[in-house]
């Protein structure tokens, strides 16, 4: 018996499933489509790699343009991230963190999401509240002991 009988035949890795889009929440994702990425040579330390490697990521997405989300969305998010953005709506996140394209590329992809996630945040509306009666009296009390405290430092010229 040989070897090669032994030993069920090599197959091809299966491929991963597409990925549809960047989830950003449960109800919404960024369509891959959407995105540009571009890569290019990244500056600093690394040596010969750093010279001859596109690492550094640079992940474009247009908000304006976007057709998975509401207007609603859309007038958040380029509120919310009016400094982030290019006058043509453009959403940019570069990363050059690792000397891995691909890691450069996850990082970039997590780092639009909490941008994206953050700009979609609806603050709760703060309800006024009065003062409850007990705590206006302690105030009032407390005011009362503080000016004859005061009163009683003065000096008096009853002599």
């Amino acid at each position: 018996m040989s070897s090669a009988d032994s030993f069920p035949p090599r197959r091809p890795p299966a491929d991963p499933p597409p990925k549809s889009g960047v989830r950003v929440s449960a109800r919404f994702s960024i369509p891959r489509d959407e995105l540009v990425t571009r890569v290019s040579r990244a500056s600093g330390a690394g040596g010969q790699h750093v010279n001859k490697t596109s690492s550094r990521v640079e992940l474009v997405w247009n908000v304006m343009t976007s057709r998975v989300l509401s207007d609603a969305q859309r007038e958040r998010l380029l509120a919310q991230l009016a400094s982030r953005l290019t006058e043509a709506g453009d959403l940019r996140v570069v990363v050059s963190d690792t000397r891995s394209q691909l890691q450069n590329r996850e990082l970039a992809e997590a780092r639009l999401v909490a941008l994206v996630r953050g700009g979609l945040v609806v603050p709760k509306v703060r309800k006024a509240t009065k003062p409850t009666k007990a705590s206006k009296e302690k105030r009032i009390e407390t005011k009362r002991r503080t000016t004859e405290k005061k009163r009683d430092r003065r000096w008096r010229n009853d002599e």
